[in-house]
């Protein structure tokens, strides 16, 4: 399987199979979201879409980073959102770099969006597609966040059906400047548990799927196929 490890400035071209990383933290929030009830999220091009999506549909639960703000529910911290009840209702989502890094891959034949806590899962889908070539768009720090790349990294390995020891991935992502600005608070709008939630490795048992339905990006869980000897999932959306 060849891949190659991308910022979101590098992408010149529509990948086909696109794996969308941000550990720290938009797609670690997005999967509590998900373990919370949350039906599916619209991954929003800006703060004004975010907000006009809110103010058409109220019911919905719109997030973004920073500090709470006007407009919004929920902010992008996954200490903040683990208690939420997200029962049934769609998210909007706004984040510096997680979602920008899916819309600029929004015609990929598949887009999944993936941190540490959906990684295993996240490899299988690729597993068992087989594809060819994958493009890892690594968000943070214009392609060069340590936290999204070892995360890059090490579902690479696993897609490739590699026995890999996550502990040096998990250190190397510890050790970023993502989490440091977490730990010491540089970063508005987060709870002292979000590096150590970023940091747990495979919490969930689904991958996360986007896929335009009319207009909007949207991002659904999505259960992978089983390990060998199960019964075959049904394929994710693309062609």
């Amino acid at each position: 399987m060849n891949a190659r490890f991308l910022g979101i400035a590098d992408l010149t071209e529509v990948p086909s199979v696109a794996v969308v990383v941000d550990v720290m933290r938009a797609y670690t929030v997005a999967a509590w979201a998900f373990a919370r009830g949350a039906e599916k999220i619209v991954l929003a091009g800006s703060l004004d879409e975010a907000r006009e999506l809110k103010a058409r549909r109220p019911d919905w639960a719109a997030l973004k980073d920073g500090p709470p703000a006007p407009g919004f529910d929920l902010v992008n911290s996954p200490g903040l959102l683990r208690s939420a009840d997200l029962g049934g209702r769609t998210v909007v989502q706004k984040t510096t770099a997680g979602t920008v890094g899916a819309l600029a891959v929004k015609d990929a034949s598949l887009v999944l969006c993936a941190g540490f806590v959906v990684a295993e899962a996240t490899a299988r889908v690729l597993r068992a597609r087989g594809s060819e070539a994958v493009t890892y768009v690594v968000t943070g720090e214009d392609g060069r966040a340590d936290e999204d790349l070892a995360c890059a990294r090490y579902i690479a390995r696993r897609a490739a059906g590699a026995a890999t020891d996550p502990s040096g991935y998990l250190r190397r992502a510890a050790g970023s400047r993502a989490a440091a600005e977490l730990t010491e608070g540089v970063r508005r709008g987060a709870h002292p548990d979000d590096v150590a939630l970023c940091l747990e490795l495979d919490r969930f048992p689904f991958a996360m799927v986007a896929a335009p339905e009319g207009p909007l990006m949207v991002l659904r869980p999505y259960a992978p196929p089983p390990q060998a000897g199960g019964t075959p999932a049904a394929p994710p959306p693309g062609p």
